[in-house]
């Protein structure tokens, strides 16, 4: 049995507060102005797209901040959203932009790293990280985070991750980042899932500045 260490225990509690603290803070601002806001998300939409999925498909949409890719996925009728952050100041504004419309998504607040309530969710068809994974620069974060996508996405199931890319920038809303390409995606997605299609993407944000994005998506073959 693994000894328990209060320290490191502590520590990562602490740890996760002040993550939270710190997105919750980003998010009392106008959410129009925040560095990675996207008024369309026409790359993951166009991604979602091609997964060929159904409306009834359960989407899982992790870190999803106040994205509007929540309020496209309902227009286009999909009926089985999830939306996940670590911030549930993020959600409630997402909620209240949505109105009544929010009451069709599965609100669920928890840490990637650390989950609790995900452990707990089905299976799901589709697993969607914009801009999530590349703030875990820990390895113990980046396996945390790979696993949970190996336990929740079923077989046959889709991933879609857009994060920086080599050429991206090194620090977003004043965390240190880590980039990837696609082959260090495949490595860490292992050999269950192929990887069906990838393309860099420059965004501009509110402030016409520009991030360097890797688009990917994978599907579980086993």
């Amino acid at each position: 049995m693994k000894p328990t260490c209060s320290c490191c225990s502590s520590y990562k509690e602490e740890s996760h507060n002040d993550l939270t603290k710190h997105w919750d803070k980003a998010y009392s601002k106008n959410i129009n102005k925040l560095g990675w806001y996207e008024e369309n998300p026409k790359p993951s939409l166009d991604l979602i797209k091609k997964c060929k999925i159904a409306k009834n498909a359960r989407i899982l949409n992790i870190g999803v901040g106040t994205s509007t890719l929540i309020d496209k996925l309902l227009k286009e009728k999909f009926e089985n959203i999830i939306a996940n952050d670590l911030s549930s100041a993020a959600l409630h504004k997402l909620k209240e932009r949505l109105g009544s419309e929010s009451k069709k998504v599965n609100w669920i607040v928890d840490d990637l790293t650390n989950p609790t309530n995900l452990l707990d969710i089905e299976q799901v068809d589709l697993w969607h990280d914009r801009a999530v994974l590349h703030f875990f620069n820990e390895k113990e974060d980046q396996e945390s985070y790979f696993n949970l996508v190996k336990k929740l996405v079923k077989k046959n199931g889709q991933v879609i991750i857009a994060t920086y890319n080599l050429n991206g920038a090194t620090k977003c809303n004043g965390l240190y980042v880590f980039r990837y390409n696609k082959e260090m995606l495949q490595k860490r997605m292992g050999s269950d899932f192929e990887l069906t299609e990838s393309f860099d993407y420059t965004y501009k944000n509110p402030f016409n500045d520009t991030r360097e994005y890797i688009y990917t998506l994978f599907k579980r073959i086993n």
